[in-house]
């Protein structure tokens, strides 16, 4: 059945609401049409209720129209008023001239609303660029593909575009004249480095080192505990790679037992050669041990020696030497070391001696920038030369396995005898242990480490106080401390097995190894020990953007006077 033309498809939706029983409506030509279509809604009424029917509609209509406004008006203001309709159809106020704060919210609304459609732009177009780098062919002249830096480019450009739009939402919060720290107080989700792993140099300045046959350079270590003797080793390797010379590594009967604590075997094959023997291969190749030359770096005392450690030299020994002689004897007139270069070093301690002895080499400053780049000064084929023994590393592995898991602080919090070594400085290291929780809690909060742990010489008295001041989100942070040896735990039993337990160098060696190992290292200023780890991390490459001296650009709060 066709449809008059006249007729919507609106009205013949609303004529199937009328009743069944309904007479037949008037033709749209006998009838006038009431706005909104409400008449289509009457059914036909008798004549004489016709009047009657119409008033009662115009009076409903009225009231529709009254009661439709005030509705509005009380839904408007139930709902927040002007600020909770959209940007687009917010009318503008009429007191904004009256009102400078609403006025500058309005300003920085457009003014982000601006810096978003930039934002998006800016986002359309990377995308554009990638995409079609990506759909065209490799081969094909015209393509230009994005680079990996034009890429962090252009992320840091929209990441920057968010920082201002976040500073326009947020300027009309800030009373006053803001200074520079609260400007960068938004730069947090910049791209910093956060705790990150530090990445290591592509390209390390190294030597080769090639000894030449039958030509020894006999280290001397005398300065300090074992850390300071290691750096002393290491300058000794340099200067034993610059030479041509391999290097004697030290007796334990008048030093450390360095291959107990070190992995001898991983530096010569790290070089790829023969380039380090202990003090008993040295002496199994020769019927007579001695120094054919004494070429001193330290002028004063001459080679850092005293007449004890000579007279230990030559009788536990059985080493004869020669005249004891200084390199720069000018220097003896020094308080500080003076900066030398291997244009200095190569002539003054070149000679054609078969065993040359050049004496303590801890406090020579000598390349020292190159010295202390990740890996070392000299050319290998591992991560650093000058590490723990394997069982050492073993152990460590172990005890992070068991105790600590992947993702924990370590904390060299060295104590017994710096209180007075510090206080002697210029700017003293030795803080009091409340401000030594307030700098730890400040690591915690960025790395994000569930527990530290703690190698420390300090008195159970300090580490109790620090224990129960380092507590973050109302949780103490454990501090986690080595227990003494049970044999029910398996993590040490390599180093018991070789009688190598409650040693301790070998403990010494395995607290820097746990503390080399972790996400962040937090250490002591002034302490050769933390240097020692600080070496191995560069080495290894567990360096991280929060590594830092305890209290790192901090004085202590309270100092006490010189006796």
């Amino acid at each position: 059945m066709e449809r008059e033309p006249s007729v919507s498809d609106e009205d013949d939706d609303l004529e199937t609401l009328v009743p069944q029983n309904h007479t037949k409506p008037p033709s749209p030509s006998s009838r006038s049409r009431a706005p909104f279509g409400i008449s289509g809604l009457r059914p036909a009424l008798p004549s004489s209720a016709a009047s009657v029917g119409r008033l009662l509609w115009s009076r409903r209509y009225l009231l529709i129209c009254v009661s439709l406004p005030v509705l509005f008006i009380v839904l408007f203001f139930s709902l927040g008023g002007a600020s909770s309709l959209p940007a687009s159809i917010r009318l503008p106020s009429a007191s904004s001239a009256a009102d400078p704060a609403a006025s500058r919210m309005r300003e920085a609304e457009l003014h982000a609303l601006y810096l978003l459609r930039s934002q998006r732009s800016g986002l359309l177009s990377l995308f554009n660029r990638t995409a079609a780098a990506a759909a065209a062919p490799t081969n094909t002249s015209t393509s230009t593909p994005v680079s990996l830096s034009d890429l962090q480019a252009a992320l840091l450009s929209q990441i920057k575009i968010n920082r201002e739009i976040q500073e326009a939402l947020l300027s009309t919060h800030h009373s006053g004249v803001r200074n520079a720290t609260e400007d960068g107080a938004l730069d947090l989700d910049l791209p910093g480095p956060g705790c990150r792993r530090k990445d290591l140099p592509y390209n390390r300045r190294t030597i080769e080192w090639n000894p030449k046959k039958n030509r020894y350079l006999f280290a001397i270590c005398l300065s300090g505990q074992m850390s300071n003797h290691l750096i002393c080793l290491e300058k000794h390797m340099f200067f034993a790679a610059l030479l041509g010379r391999t290097l004697v590594v030290p007796s334990q009967k008048v030093d450390y037992q360095y291959d107990k604590v070190l992995d001898i075997k991983n530096i010569n094959d790290c070089i790829g050669k023969k380039v380090v023997i202990t003090y008993e291969e040295f002496a199994e190749t020769r019927k007579k041990v001695s120094i054919d030359q004494f070429i001193c770096y330290i002028a004063s005392p001459p080679c850092y020696l005293d007449e004890d450690h000579i007279k230990k030299l030559k009788d536990r020994l059985g080493i004869s030497m020669g005249k004891i002689e200084a390199a720069w004897p000018e220097d003896a007139k020094l308080k500080e070391p003076k900066k030398r270069y291997v244009a200095d070093i190569t002539p003054k301690f070149t000679t054609d001696a078969e065993v040359l002895a050049i004496g303590e080499m801890f406090s020579a400053d000598a390349e020292e920038e190159w010295l202390m780049q990740p890996g070392g000064p000299l050319a290998h084929k591992c991560k650093t030369l000058i590490q723990p023994s394997r069982l050492i590393m073993l152990t460590a592995q172990r005890f992070v396995q068991t105790f600590l898991g992947g993702n924990y602080i370590a904390l060299h919090f060295r104590r017994h005898g710096f209180l007075k070594f510090c206080n002697v400085k210029k700017e003293s290291c030795f803080f009091p242990i409340p401000q030594a929780a307030e700098c730890i809690l400040r690591i915690v909060e960025k790395a994000n480490a569930p527990l530290i742990y703690l190698s420390t010489d300090a008195a159970e008295s300090e580490t109790n106080l620090l224990r129960s001041l380092v507590v973050f989100n109302d949780r103490q942070v454990p501090l986690v401390k080595r227990p003494e040896h049970h044999s029910s735990e398996k993590w040490d039993a390599l180093l018991y097995r070789d009688h190598m337990g409650g040693d301790n160098q070998v403990e010494a060696m395995l607290d820097k190894t746990i503390c080399a190992l972790s996400n962040v290292f937090i250490g002591t200023s002034g302490s050769t020990f933390t240097e020692d780890i600080f070496r191995l991390r560069r080495g290894w490459g567990s360096m991280s953007y929060c590594d830092e001296y305890l209290c790192q650009g901090e004085l202590p709060n309270y100092i006490a006077e010189q006796d």
